[in-house]
């Protein structure tokens, strides 16, 4: 027996609008504040007559330092401010340094050709300002040479000696056993 309804989830909620994150205009609650902005005399204001100004000058006022006593308002075009904030995040967020990590992979038995090979790698890894994790996989049964790949990691460690600080002495983690080494500063 086939109804020919079309299907229905239930009552739909209505979408709830982000809060603003500053008071603006009404919704100060301060009774006085310290005014702020372009084109207005800076100074202490009663609520009212700071409102008033804004109103005046057909802008916002925003509360950009609640905390403070008495909390600072600025007169601005509130949308124009938001927008300026997103784009000075937006420009801290480029400007902060990325830390890269690179992994060097290395096995218990690793001979001397493999980790000579892989130490000229980190350490061109770590004169460019490079993170180093240096780790030991340990395949099946092979974690019973774990005496072995720590001895390997510390050999590892004390090579990069002359670029490189260690962060962290060799751990085991599961099948893995990890070292790393930090670049030393003024090296880049």
């Amino acid at each position: 027996m086939a109804l020919n309804k079309p299907f229905h989830r239930g009552p739909r909620l209505p979408f709830k609008k982000k809060e603003a994150e500053h008071h603006i205009n009404q919704f100060i609650r301060a009774q006085e504040v310290r005014l702020v902005g372009d084109n207005v005399e800076q100074g202490v204001y009663p609520l009212k007559e700071a409102l008033a100004i804004a109103q005046d000058l057909e802008l916002d006022l925003v509360e950009i330092s609640p905390n403070a006593n008495p909390p600072v308002c600025k007169v601005t075009d509130y949308n124009k401010f938001i927008y300026e904030q997103k784009k000075k995040l937006k420009e801290i967020k480029n400007n902060a340094k990325q830390t890269v990590i690179k992994e060097i992979r290395f096995g218990p038995n690793t001979d001397d050709h493999d980790f000579e090979f892989k130490l000229k790698h980190a350490i061109k890894f770590l004169e460019s300002g490079e993170k180093v994790r240096a780790y030991v996989h340990f395949k099946g049964r092979a974690i019973v040479y774990k005496e072995q790949g720590e001895i390997l990691l510390l050999r590892f460690a004390q090579a990069l000696e002359e670029v490189g600080k260690v962060e962290q002495l060799p751990k085991l983690e599961g099948k893995r056993m990890f070292l790393t080494v930090a670049p030393k500063a003024g090296k880049k």
